[in-house]
């Protein structure tokens, strides 16, 4: 297969459906499965470019995430049942809300789930900025959202600079023979990465400058009405219709409302998109390599939420009582099929051209 970048929105897809599959479960032997499907297919598929050491970047945020949850519950979320871990004094602030006291299994189980879940998601983030370019990206944004597009691809590109930046001021450190590791080296590697920044912030205003961003066709009042009208009824049909999928409760709040938003926000972007005058030069093919890839992460967060209806217990883990976490083989396969873009996506190429 000849190597070549795949559209990003496929990745995007993919990374997108893996987090919503881990929204559902708390197990974390189904995280740490979501976790390693990700990681692998990032070492087998991502490029040489800069944003792509952003991955491990995301994985220590996620870290911190967990150990952040862990000790919360340490700090305010004490139990007095359940099996006590920690005996610690408990320190009374106000009516209701005290500090430390005896932990249990129980509370500190229960905030590393629930952390473990929350950086799984941004573990799969991390795994569609590793794989995907951004700048790309925005090319392939609707014209409606073209300035919200742009705002988000260069918010997602901070991280990736970051280290970009910081492995370039180390590498010009070491070859001048200074201290590159321990707290003194923050003072000298810190500023010259905001300068550097702030040169890529100016360069990056005086781009989009020169070509013309910000350029506006007329729009009749009415017409603008009604596009603004389209994209805000659409986009709360759509969170009121996640919800409604998510909760179960009601089913005309779930996928006929969801549905609806879909219909009435794509026709919004798409008379929005009348007001944005703009070419894309060499635009990205899409072809059965992106197709295979948006299939397995969408099949398997749909096989996900199917195989719940069948053994639900196992997506959460009991607390009380104390039982040690099961995964059923449904489960695993169900995951396992987000790991197919490893092995159908091209391999991208070894230098990339930014176009």
């Amino acid at each position: 297969m000849r190597s070549r970048a795949l559209h990003p929105g496929a990745w995007w897809v993919w990374a997108l459906a893996l987090a919503v599959a881990a929204s559902r479960t708390t197990n974390p032997l189904l995280l740490g499965l979501i976790i390693a499907v990700a990681g692998f297919v990032v070492a087998n598929r991502r490029s040489d470019a800069p944003w792509a050491l952003a991955f491990r970047l995301y994985a220590y945020v996620g870290a911190l995430i967990v150990a952040s949850r862990v000790l919360f519950r340490i700090l305010v979320g004490g139990e007095d049942g359940g099996h006590v871990l920690l005996a610690l004094p408990r320190i009374p602030l106000t009516a209701g809300l005290s500090l430390l006291g005896p932990t249990s299994a129980e509370a500190l189980l229960g905030g590393f789930y629930d952390g473990l879940r929350l950086a799984t998601m941004v573990v799969c983030v991390g795994a569609a900025n590793a794989l995907a370019n951004p700048k790309r990206l925005l090319k392939a944004v609707p014209g409606a959202l073209y300035e919200v597009g742009t705002a988000v691809t260069v918010a997602l590109t901070v991280a990736p600079q970051l280290v970009e930046s910081v492995q370039r001021v180390r590498r010009a450190r070491r070859l001048r023979a200074g201290r590159t590791r321990g707290l003194r080296a923050v003072k000298g590697i810190v500023v010259p990465v905001l300068e550097d920044a702030m040169e890529r912030s100016l360069r990056l205003a005086a781009a989009m400058d020169s070509r013309g961003y910000g350029r506006r066709a007329y729009l009749s009042p009415g017409v603008r009405v009604l596009i603004a009208s389209c994209v805000l009824f659409g986009l709360a049909g759509v969170c009121v219709g996640v919800y409604g999928v998510l909760d179960g409760t009601s089913s005309w709040l779930g996928v006929p409302l969801l549905a609806a938003g879909l219909v009435v926000a794509v026709a919004g972007f798409v008379l929005g998109g009348r007001r944005v005058r703009r070419t894309a030069y060499r635009p990205d093919p899409w072809r059965w390599p992106e197709t295979l890839v948006v299939l397995a992460g969408i099949g398997s967060c749909v096989s996900l939420f199917l195989s719940a209806q069948v053994d639900p217990a196992n997506l959460y883990p009991s607390l009380s009582p104390l039982r040690w976490p099961e995964v059923s083989l449904v489960h695993v396969v169900s995951l396992l099929v987000a790991v197919v873009p490893a092995f159908v996506a091209p391999r991208p190429p070894s230098s990339e051209v930014v176009r």
